[in-house]
């Protein structure tokens, strides 16, 4: 018998939500082949975004905090919006 609390914390029963993520990856990879990225220039990128962050120094620290403030203004009333409507 399946555990409910493990079929709460993945959202689904864990056969529905591996046959969910299979699909998913395959449209994004698809997307991302469309769009001529691979898995190695995206960790290229962030490899050049994290280092740029450690070169910058200070400045940079505080230019991605404003990004992280700026994207909760956004995303944490969504989310709560989300949560409270899922729940009724």
């Amino acid at each position: 018998m399946p555990d409910p609390r493990l079929e709460r914390a993945l959202g689904g029963s864990p056969l529905s939500v591996v046959v969910k993520l299979i699909f998913l990856s395959l449209i994004v990879g698809a997307i991302m082949a469309f769009l001529g990225l691979t898995p190695r220039n995206l960790f290229t990128a962030i490899g050049n975004f994290v280092s740029s962050i450690l070169n910058m120094g200070t400045d940079a620290i505080r230019e991605v905090a404003q990004w992280v403030l700026a994207g909760a203004l956004v995303v944490i009333p969504v989310w709560l919006l989300v949560r409270l409507l899922g729940r009724r």
